[in-house]
């Protein structure tokens, strides 16, 4: 697929160029973005020149992982990053992961939860994603923050899911479904009655 940008009332979500790599070294300098995400830490200028270069345009590529900047549409400052995966097995099918760090000094401003709204809505038009999906080690409720204003419905403790660091940790889920936005579904879906 060919690289996408998007907009909101505040930003701009487009890939990342070679130019942005001094400032995506910088905000993944803060020690929080590597503890929660799978960014190397130490996180070098090189990490980012490979991200930007090569990383972001294999994934769109290979339409298997898009990856925005996000930024300030007035300033162009880089407040954080978003991926949005392809879930590939069959079993899965029409579902997607959304990923995202926020910069430490943009936090606190809604920005990260407006650009996956944003980011939402383009999987279930554009691609036809019917089930986006969250995941965040437990505890970390600065993602699940964004993931609540976001929209997503929390589901559960997934016990040993994530892999971090040689160590296995719980991980909170969510779902947000189109319907959720107000927006139509290809396929028609069947809640359990029970659910409470």
């Amino acid at each position: 697929m060919e690289p996408t940008s998007l907009t909101t009332e505040r930003l701009l979500l487009r890939p990342f160029t070679t130019s942005d790599a001094a400032a995506l070294h910088a905000a993944c300098q803060d020690p929080d973005i590597p503890r929660y995400t799978s960014v190397p830490s130490p996180y070098t200028p090189e990490d980012a020149r490979s991200f930007i270069g090569e990383t972001c345009p294999a994934g769109w590529r290979d339409d298997s992982v898009y990856t925005w900047g996000v930024f300030t549409r007035e300033e162009g400052r880089l407040t954080g990053s978003m991926s949005l995966a392809r879930i590939p097995q069959p079993s899965r099918e029409h579902q997607a992961e959304l990923g995202y760090w926020t910069a430490r000094q943009q936090r606190g401003r809604g920005y990260t939860a407006e650009a996956a709204r944003e980011v939402a809505r383009w999987a279930f038009g554009r691609l036809g994603v019917e089930r986006l999906e969250w995941y965040a080690e437990a505890g970390n409720e600065g993602s699940r923050a964004v993931a609540l204003k976001a929209g997503f419905t929390m589901e559960g403790t997934l016990r040993s899911k994530i892999a971090h660091g040689g160590t296995r940790r719980d991980a909170w889920v969510g779902s947000l479904l189109p319907s959720d936005l107000g927006l139509p579904s290809a396929a028609p879906y069947l809640p359990f009655p029970g659910r409470g």
